[in-house]
């Protein structure tokens, strides 16, 4: 032990230079507080512990609060989801749905409904892709890429007999 405590004085008393690991800033070893950890800690060291106890504690308590965030917002995101998706089945009891549900043919994915307006009177006079959304839902990459096809006109009629 007098071996420990012999070279801790010897390195407190020298000019020897440190190199932080941390932070890569160099410091006289007689600057830092220098035990043999057999014993009770110093004093100041047991400052040093307490403040980053405090600080882990702290760091700890806004992953807590980043944690509820982000439950929160995932939890609000699948209520919206299950909302929408009910909506996307009910929208032709809604009033404001101007088609005949006999011209309709709910698909879901990758576009909701299908409308072959005029169906019901045997005489399509064209036929409209339906995608439905609530709140701030946008059309997702396949609802895209089928909104690209049709608008650039690349819709094709097969038959297989």
């Amino acid at each position: 032990m007098s071996e420990i405590s012999d070279l801790i004085t010897v390195l407190q008393k020298s000019d020897l230079i440190a190199k932080c690991p941390r932070c890569s800033e160099e410091s006289k070893l007689s600057e830092f507080l220098i035990w043999d950890g057999t014993g009770n800690h110093p004093e100041q060291a047991n400052d040093a512990i307490d403040a980053h106890e405090k600080e882990l504690e702290k760091a700890e308590q806004e992953l807590e609060k980043k944690e509820i965030r982000s439950d929160t917002g995932a939890e609000q995101k699948a209520i919206d989801v299950g909302f929408g998706k009910t909506i996307e089945k009910l929208i032709h009891l809604h009033k404001e749905f101007k088609f005949p549900l006999a011209d309709c043919r709910f698909l879901a994915e990758p576009i909701d409904v299908i409308i072959f307006n005029g169906s019901a009177q045997n005489s399509v006079d064209h036929i409209t892709f339906m995608e439905i959304k609530s709140g701030k839902a946008r059309l997702n990459t396949h609802q895209k890429m089928v909104k690209d096809a049709i608008n650039d006109q690349n819709v094709k009629v097969e038959q297989i007999k």
